[in-house]
Parts: C-alpha cells; sequence; structure tokens
C-alpha cells in the first residue's frame, strides 16, 4: 500500500470525512443519541486494531524483511500513549461539541485546526512553508468558512451566535486536539523505518486502552445504574450507527498512511475539502439551499489547493533572462580569432 499515490488516498479520505458528519446527525434521534456515543470510538479502535494486526500478520507472512522493522523496545512504544490519549480525549469532544451545537456551526469552528496545524506544523515539525503556502493556507480558512456562513437576511443567519457557551468552548478544543495529535502522530510516525501497520498496532493498542478506561469511568460516575458497559455496548445501535463505526475506523486509518507517506497539510486539505463535499451532498439530503457564499468558498479552496500544491514557477511569472545561444558564442570565438 505504501506505493499507492498520496493524492488517491487523500480523495478517499476526502470522500469518508465528508459522510461521517452527515452519518453521525443522521443517528441521533429528537436532538440527541439513544446509544452511548462514547461507545463508537472504542469500537472504531477495536476495527482499526483488528485490521491492522491482520495487515501486519500478512506482510510477516509474505516479506521475511518486515521482523527487522519492527521495534519492540519500551522507550519507543511508550511515546504512543501520548496521541492516543488526545485522540480519545478529541474523538469524546467531537460528540459532545455536537449536542450544543449545529453541524454547520461545528463545521465553521473546526475550521481553527487549518491554522493551528499549519502553525504547529512550522513549529514542532520544523518544515518550512513558503510565503505562497502560508497564504494558502490562509485562503483555505477563508473559504471553507465563507462555504459555511449562512446567508444574512435569514432568521438562520444569526444561529451561528447563539449556541451556549460551552458549544463554542468544546468547539476550539476539538480544533486545537485535532491539530496537536495530527502533528504529533506525523512525528511517531517519521521518526524510524519501523513497518505502517506495527506503528498502527501500538497506537491503536493504546487507543483502545484509553477508551475502556473512559467507559469503565463512565460506569462508576452513574454508579452503574444502567449495568457495566459491555452489557449494553450495543444499546441503541442502528445501521447508522454502525456506519459511524466503520467510517470512523476507516478514516483513521486513511490518516495514519497520510502520516506515514504524505503529511498534515494533505490531511487538512482532504478534510476542508470533506467539508465543502458534505454541504454539497446536504443539498440533496436534507434539502439544504445552495448559496453565493457556498459557491464562493468552493472557488476560493480550489485556487488555495492550487497555491499550495502547484509547482511555483506555474504560480509566478519569472523575469525572462537573456542568455546567449551557445551557436552565438561559437561564432562570435571564430570572428574574434579571424581578426587577430
Amino acid at each position: 500500500m505504501a506505493a499507492t499515490p498520496w493524492y488517491f488516498v487523500a480523495v478517499l479520505l476526502t470522500i469518508l470525512t465528508s459522510s461521517q458528519g452527515i452519518l453521525t446527525t443522521l443517528s441521533q434521534s429528537n436532538g440527541g443519541y439513544k446509544y452511548d456515543y462514547a461507545t463508537v470510538p472504542f469500537l472504531a479502535e477495536v476495527f482499526k486494531l483488528i485490521v491492522s494486526a491482520l495487515f501486519l500478520w500478512r506482510e510477516m507472512r509474505t516479506s521475511s524483511s518486515t521482523t527487522s522493522r519492527i521495534t519492540t523496545d519500551w522507550k519507543s512504544v511508550r511515546l504512543f500513549v501520548i496521541p492516543s490519549l488526545i485522540y480519545l480525549i478529541h474523538n469524546n469532544v467531537q460528540f459532545a461539541t455536537l449536542t450544543f451545537v449545529d453541524t454547520s456551526t461545528y463545521q465553521i469552528m473546526g475550521n481553527l485546526k487549518i491554522v493551528t496545524t499549519g502553525i504547529l506544523f512550522r513549529l514542532f515539525l520544523k518544515r518550512k512553508l513558503s510565503k505562497l503556502q502560508w497564504m494558502a493556507i490562509g485562503l483555505l480558512a477563508v473559504g471553507t468558512t465563507t462555504s459555511q456562513v449562512k446567508g444574512c437576511g435569514e432568521a438562520s443567519c444569526d444561529s451561528l451566535f447563539t449556541a451556549p457557551i460551552q458549544g463554542y468552548l468544546l468547539g476550539i478544543l476539538s480544533a486545537g486536539l485535532s491539530a496537536l495529535a495530527g502533528i504529533y502522530t506525523e512525528f511517531l510516525m517519521k521518526r524510524n523505518n519501523d513497518t505502517l501497520y506495527w506503528q498502527n498496532l501500538q497506537l491503536y493498542t493504546f487507543g483502545s486502552l484509553f477508551n475502556v478506561a473512559r467507559l469503565i469511568a463512565d460506569d462508576f460516575r452513574h454508579g452503574f445504574e444502567k449495568g457495566p458497559w459491555w452489557q449494553r455496548i450495543f444499546d441503541g445501535y442502528s445501521i447508522t450507527t454502525w456506519m459511524v463505526v466503520l467510517n470512523l475506523g476507516s478514516t483513521g486509518l486513511l490518516v495514519s498512511w497520510l502520516m506515514k507517506y504524505a503529511d498534515n497539510i494533505v490531511k487538512v486539505y482532504s478534510t476542508s475539502m470533506a467539508m465543502l463535499l458534505t454541504m454539497v451532498a446536504s443539498i440533496y439530503l436534507f434539502s439544504f439551499k445552495p448559496t453565493l457564499q457556498l459557491f464562493l468558498g468552493i472557488v476560493i479552496c480550489i485556487m488555495s489547493l492550487h497555491m499550495y500544491f502547484a509547482p511555483p514557477h506555474t504560480l509566478v511569472d519569472l523575469p525572462v533572462t537573456n542568455e546567449a545561444h551557445p551557436k552565438i558564442l561559437k561564432q562570435v570565438v571564430v570572428e574574434e580569432k579571424t581578426d587577430s
């Protein structure tokens, strides 16, 4: 899979991410969840763990060099505790945020992670970005936000500012955690030559353990009034809920691939384009009316995409230098010898 072009994985991630918010919203009933939403990230972690284990087993059977690409030193393994903890908090904050704000407001606040990812990308990974690339990242944030702002003059125009303060705080926290988790995961994935599936196995093992700890803590907090979590783990689940689990798990696997073979900025562009795709899909699924803001946002994001990934010489007209042709130089030299 390492030979797979990164843009193919990015497009697939865009499609899956765009359906994530829609599926999560469809899984709600009367504005809430019939199921325990803390079980969804846990089952998604288990799904990713099983898939990674199967791929690692398959790779070890078919390649004799895989064993040499597995670092079992505890000093290396324990580093995977940190992103697992961050992802645990982020996944649960994401669900909690959607109970206070609507999907559009959540997505608008989520645009903060575009800029924070660029800043952390520079500070922690020491990756330099050109001025054009910084402008492109800024345009991406502006474009996604523009596309999500509802038309003024409508009663719903002020909905962005009417959510409870808890929703805004959770949304900002979710954006920051998302950027931090992505940057740290990329650092871990690229710090050595370990196989991707072994790295995933470590990441999702700790992720599953932390999610179990979260579920046990919830039981103690509520005095086991509904029984232990393993007895009611599937209560309230529907086909849509299972689709949310599979979507969340598959998205995580694709993100880890991008962290290994591409970078965080590619992931940011994939998730940002997914927001636009979500809004376009909402036109058919939820009778969402397309607006001028949506059209302008799409145009700005496409411009940003081109600015960031296109070769610089295609964006800036470089001055033409008058270089002498070799034949002309040769002729001048011959003439000089003749005159002498």
